[in-house]
């Protein structure tokens, strides 16, 4: 099992909001790239990076804070945030990331995922992110009917890298990671399928492994000292 911190960027700040929400934002940190050293320094392989601006307004906002975080460390670096478009990939691609992770526009579009995973094969990681079971695009601003087993139905034989699953009421709120619903993403998944949202302690991280996720992706409670990097990685590598 992998752990990977997150960096969540707005304004070029490393930021954390409670459920999606931009106005229940604190910022951790001026200088995403020293977070994202200090992260490599206690031992993390992977790094998860949400451009949060271009979540919201639908094209990446971050670039040059996002290429001085690829710059900064030597680590394999997943990024997402308003990635819709095959020109938007190819630029984070060229930012120095290794794979990209999408949603919005790929769950509106399947064809458009489809030809990115031909264009982009394994680098490519599908976010689904729920709300009261119901998968939400746009930033998480707008929440479809459909559900996250309905739309992996739809693209199971795609060359994709991985499913991030992300609850949102559990996200940024400290409050220990769907259980139920990773285990059904994972039952339906064909895909590797790396869990966020709420994972705080060492326990959560085993919880998970025992419902057969591939990852874990953790930021407050890292930040707020509420569980170290070293400890969750030792608990990951058990």
């Amino acid at each position: 099992m992998i752990i990977l911190p997150a960096i969540d960027l707005r304004g070029g700040r490393c930021v954390r909001l409670r459920q999606g929400r931009f106005d229940e934002e604190t910022v951790f940190d001026e200088d995403p790239a020293a977070v994202a050293r200090r992260f490599q320094a206690a031992g993390a392989e992977w790094l998860h990076v949400v451009d949060l601006d271009g979540a919201r307004e639908g094209e990446p906002k971050n670039l040059d804070h996002i290429r001085a975080i690829c710059k900064a460390v030597d680590m394999k670096i997943e990024v997402g945030g308003g990635i819709r478009s095959t020109e938007a990939s190819e630029e984070v691609f060229e930012a120095g990331a290794d794979r990209i992770v999408v949603g919005t526009r790929a769950v509106r579009e399947p064809k458009w995922l489809k030809e990115l995973a031909e264009k982009f094969p394994g680098r490519v990681a599908w976010g689904l992110d729920t709300r009261n079971a119901r998968v939400a695009v746009g930033g998480w601003g707008e929440v479809t009917e459909k559900t996250a087993p309905e739309i992996i139905g739809q693209a199971a034989k795609l060359r994709l890298a991985a499913i991030v699953y992300t609850d949102i009421e559990r996200d940024g709120m400290l409050s220990g990671p769907n259980l139920t619903a990773t285990q059904l993403v994972v039952t339906v998944s064909p895909w590797p399928v790396i869990a966020s949202g709420g994972v705080t302690t060492v326990k959560d991280i085993q919880a998970l492994k025992e419902v057969g996720a591939a990852g874990a992706i953790i930021g407050r409670a890292l930040y707020e000292g509420k569980l170290t990097l070293e400890a969750a990685l030792a608990a990951a590598a058990d």
